[in-house]
């Protein structure tokens, strides 16, 4: 289970880094874009589409991404943890809670098994396994449902919970706000954790020989380029009025932020998983010589006291 969970390791992470040319060349576009159009109107100062309106936030939704099975050790629980540590925070607000992955969606049911609002909180939506073999048309139908929910002011904010993940000594727990957007391309974390010391040096341990790269990738040069149209200093001309532009746009920036949690979610819990086996192996181990040395001890002391009755049966034979 080790080799397996570090095999679709190293196929989500290139399955990360494959989306990220689009999705940043998404943000500069919408960057320049941002620099170059109206985007409060000037009669009223009220954003020009729906999607950037702020409001006080009285009806929340969380979208909660967590796996879809266990044998991963601490990373659906932290998730969980978190989870609760963030509703906690929102006491007194209407929580709605979107569950991807059936860890989430199960223990939500357990938590809150009335689905009516209880405490302020109840699942509206869930997406059970679909992360094995993620797309992003999934990613992009829970962005246009809580976009048309945004739109008519049914909820006033969105919140992400995932595990974003950079290597495999390199991830933390995140819950990020996506709806209102706020300033392009830049994350707005209502919370984060960071991974342990000691969990860095167990999965350091547990991707040693298994090929699993634990540094994060260079994608220096791929931001370098897509940053280069954001900075261009050229006055486009828009066919479109922005207010299209927008409509056409930020949809899309919201579902690539949603795909690219799930991404990082999937390989976050494949580093889990392979952490998680190489330590049952080493426990396995570990046991197998507990056991094998008492079993050797209690057969020589067998053995010992056999020689002995046979000794004393001699000697008495003898005498």
């Amino acid at each position: 289970m080790k080799m397996v969970s570090a095999a679709r390791l190293r196929r989500a992470q290139d399955r990360a880094l494959a989306a990220r040319p689009y999705a940043q060349m998404l943000t500069n576009v919408l960057k320049s874009l941002v620099a170059r159009a109206e985007i409060y109107d000037p009669d009223t100062g009220q954003p020009k589409h729906p999607l950037l309106a702020v409001r006080p936030e009285q009806n929340i939704l969380l979208i909660l991404v967590s796996g879809d099975r266990g044998l991963a050790g601490a990373f659906n629980s932290n998730i969980l943890r978190a989870a609760m540590k963030f509703l906690e925070s929102k006491q007194g607000k209407r929580i709605e809670i979107e569950a991807v992955g059936r860890k989430g969606r199960d223990f939500m049911r357990r938590r809150y098994p009335a689905g009516d609002g209880t405490n302020g909180v109840r699942i509206t939506g869930e997406l059970v396994g679909v992360l094995g073999k993620l797309e992003h048309a999934q990613a992009s139908e829970i962005a246009q449902r809580i976009i048309e929910r945004y739109t008519r002011e049914e909820i006033d904010a969105v919140y992400l919970l995932f595990n974003e993940f950079k290597s495999v000594i390199a991830q933390r727990l995140v819950v990020e706000r996506i709806l209102p957007i706020g300033e392009i391309g830049k994350s707005e974390e209502a919370m984060a954790e960071e991974q342990t010391l000691e969990a860095r040096k167990k999965a350091l341990h547990a991707a040693e020989g298994t090929g699993v790269s634990v540094r994060p990738s260079d994608t220096r040069a791929i931001d370098q380029r897509a940053a280069e149209f954001g900075t261009a200093q050229v006055d486009y001309i828009y066919e479109q009025s922005p207010q299209e532009m927008f409509n056409g746009l930020l949809p899309k920036y919201v579902g690539v932020q949603i795909f690219r949690a799930m991404l990082e979610s999937v390989a976050a819990e494949h580093a889990a998983r392979m952490t998680a086996m190489d330590a049952a192996t080493n426990n396995a181990t570990d046991m197998i010589d507990a056991l094998t040395l008492a079993m050797n001890r209690v057969r020589q002391a067998k053995i010992t006291k056999e020689i002995i009755e046979i000794v004393s049966g001699a000697a008495a034979a003898g005498g």
